[in-house]
């Protein structure tokens, strides 16, 4: 089965024919053990896409998250949203492409942010699509890079969709999904994460009780936003059963890898699909929220977000 939305991949060629058509986003990652990011002076600033400009989604608080939340990457408000849109020169009938590179394993895949930006995006009414292999495969390409400083665009004129607030899911729609045969919650992570063999993202391991486990990591070959074929994503999709579930929510540790899964979904086109926010980050936290832990560990275990995170 070919992919429904086709669209919202596209390959270096397609890229470069189109460039100064289009506007390129460059969401690579390289965050500190403070969720600072890096990667403008580290990866952008030496060589970028021409053409392109660096926006900041993997910080905390960056440009697709609101800068007051208690948890890092919170879904932003339409309004922050929109004035990140036209600083960038977006409006709404632009074409945005979004780009990345892999710096490091871990944290800073540049899968999982370029779903992140285009997950957000998409939903507040940006016609987006991914650079399928990302900033690696243009270079293997052989396609021009350039260190030249990012022309400041003219404003856009944006306003985001009225519904776009779909594609985010809160904690009570995972806690009525929990006893929902209608809703189908996907654990993202790797699997000793899901069984609670590694450690986790707060003061409990395992999986939100009922969720299945599809990895982030089955959709992609490779750690870059290079996507397997669409053979290969349908049979992952139909054999975990999510192709026909009627409402899928999807989350991780912090909202960054569930975005590959509901990603992976929206190419063929099932359109009850969001991702849990919080996801463990806040999960956790609350011992009335059930979880599945395979391996218990003793109550002190820190409250913190762990610092495995920046080891995946």
């Amino acid at each position: 089965m070919a992919f429904v939305n086709p669209q919202y991949l596209v390959e270096p060629d397609w890229l470069h024919a189109h460039l100064g058509e289009v506007v390129v986003l460059d969401v690579t990652a390289m965050l500190t053990s403070k969720l600072e990011n890096r990667a403008l002076a580290e990866c952008f600033e030496p060589a970028h896409i021409p053409g392109s400009h660096f926006l900041d989604v993997a910080s905390g608080y960056g440009d697709l998250s609101a800068p007051d939340a208690v948890l890092p990457w919170t879904w932003p408000s339409a309004d922050r949203f929109a004035a990140t849109m036209e600083r960038f020169g977006i409006s709404n009938d632009t074409r945005v492409v979004i780009v990345a590179r892999t710096p490091r394993d871990g944290i800073d895949n540049g899968t999982m942010w370029c779903t992140r930006a285009w997950w957000t995006m998409h939903h507040g009414g940006v016609d987006c699509a991914i650079l399928n292999g990302g900033i690696e495969h243009w270079e293997a390409k052989g396609l021009p890079m350039t260190d030249a400083p990012a022309e400041t665009p003219p404003p856009g004129s944006f306003t985001p969709k009225a519904d776009w607030q779909r594609g985010h899911a809160g904690r009570d729609d995972v806690l009525a999904g929990v006893e929902s045969a209608d809703t189908c919650l996907v654990d993202a992570l790797a699997p000793e994460s899901f069984d609670g063999t590694s450690a986790g993202y707060g003061p409990r391991k395992g999986h939100i009780t009922s969720a299945i486990n599809v990895p982030m990591g089955a959709f992609v070959t490779g750690n870059t936003a290079r996507f397997r074929s669409d053979d290969e994503i349908e049979a992952i999709l139909r054999d975990s059963g999510l192709l026909d579930a009627p409402r899928v929510i999807t989350y991780c540790g912090g909202a960054i890898a569930a975005t590959v899964d509901a990603f992976a979904l929206a190419l063929f086109g099932h359109d009850d699909v969001s991702v849990y926010d919080g996801s463990l980050m806040e999960w956790t936290t609350d011992a009335a929220l059930p979880m599945t832990d395979p391996t218990p560990t003793p109550p002190e275990r820190a409250e913190k977000v762990s610092d495995s995170l920046f080891d995946r």
